[in-house]
């Protein structure tokens, strides 16, 4: 019989007592494994260097660099581990700016533990995971500022299949599930991906699933 291995995860909060209580709950979730805390950033590097987590939990509002801070300096070193934000804020430029730096999730404190588990377990799948309470927010701060008309125009640059892929992509499915309903390869779908982020003006499949399921009247797709 086979075992799953666990999920490795590294948690970097600057609040000991959140940081300790964080790891205490996941790692009672079945099938994960805290390999490393720690409260600052500059260890962040390193612990990820080491122990190659699957996901990165991160807190946003840490001293003297904060999450968004410590988030661009890992892609600039081409650390690309997967990051689920968990914070208290709320704010609407913390949660564009993540959003826009490609984090697989972004999670409140304040939700259930159970439901925090269950995020990070869809996070490691290669789901996007958001909290439940901001997903309208998140999706106004993507959508600010166009023009009426604009998204119709973005989604013509579509192809049949690229519009079918982005539906997949809305309902939270990884390039890996989405390749086995087409019946197509992974880097087939990859490209599709690619291609799409590229027509839409996108920078990540946060973004792209935001706007598709805001748009999905235009789109003409529906859940999968």
């Amino acid at each position: 019989m086979t075992t799953t291995p666990p999920i490795k995860l590294v948690l970097v909060d600057d609040h000991s007592l959140v940081r300790q209580g964080l790891a205490d709950l996941l790692s009672r979730g079945a099938g994960m494994q805290v390999m490393a805390t720690t409260g600052r950033a500059d260890e962040t590097f390193a612990l990820l260097e080491k122990h190659r987590p699957d996901l990165l939990i991160l807190d946003l509002r840490m001293a003297p660099t904060d999450g968004i801070a410590l988030l661009k300096a890992l892609r600039e070193k081409g650390i690309d581990t997967p990051v689920v934000i968990l914070t208290m804020s709320e704010a609407a430029e913390d949660l564009a700016a993540a959003l826009r730096l490609g984090v697989r999730g972004y999670l409140l404190k304040d939700m259930e533990p159970a439901d925090v588990i269950d995020a990070i377990r869809a996070a490691a799948r290669g789901e996007l995971v958001v909290a439940p309470s901001i997903a309208g927010k998140l999706a106004a701060i993507l959508q600010g500022g166009e023009e009426p008309g604009s998204a119709a125009a973005l989604v013509k640059q579509l192809t049949g299949r690229e519009r079918q892929i982005l539906g997949y992509v809305a309902a939270g499915m990884s390039n890996k599930a989405i390749a086995k309903a087409l019946g197509i390869s992974h880097d087939t779908v990859k490209l599709h991906v690619r291609h799409i982020l590229a027509k839409l003006g996108q920078s990540s499949r946060v973004e792209a699933a935001v706007f598709a399921v805001q748009n999905r009247a235009v789109l003409g797709i529906d859940k999968p």
